[in-house]
């Protein structure tokens, strides 16, 4: 069972060591992109906190979970009183062993927990094109909405 651990100065080096397949890269950024995302969200006020995907003593993985607006503009409407499941990798080393699956139903039960406020709804984005985030999305319970960013399909999950 994978557990959540927040980055912070003791593992931020290895969350930054972690990375995707080649052919995965153009669907997901890279984990230092996402740090200084979340720092640059922290100054802003807005709430985006990275954790770990831990297996025990060993972190194969990246999630970082948002509240409200991320900024940036293109928010989706629902994007104001909803959690954010905003950034998700699993290292390439760790890949095609039921990870992902525990790392998104563990994210989602601590947005169910609602540690930064109350919501309703869960929302995510993924690149078009990206059969296999598209079906582990599915499988969970999210539901595209319809709304695009850019290149990205909006879902969503009642919490």
């Amino acid at each position: 069972m994978v557990e959540l651990r927040k980055i912070d100065s003791e593992n931020l080096w290895d969350a930054v060591k972690l990375t995707v397949e080649e052919a995965q890269k153009p669907f997901v950024a890279t984990n230092a992109d996402s740090l200084l995302t979340a720092y640059a969200s922290a100054l802003a006020g807005r709430t985006a906190v990275p954790y770990g995907v831990y297996d025990g003593d060993t972190m194969v993985g990246f999630v970082m979970l948002a509240f409200g607006w991320l900024g940036g503009g293109d928010d989706p409407p629902i994007a104001a009183d909803s959690y954010c499941f905003w950034r998700f990798m699993i290292d390439k080393r760790y890949q095609g062993r039921g990870y992902g699956r525990q790392a998104l139903r563990a994210s989602l039960d601590y947005m169910r927990t609602r540690p930064w406020g109350p919501a309703e709804y869960c929302w995510l984005t993924y690149v078009a094109g990206n059969e296999a985030a598209a079906a582990l999305y599915r499988s969970e319970g999210f539901r595209e909405t319809g709304e695009t960013i850019g290149k990205e399909l909006v879902c969503v999950l009642k919490l």
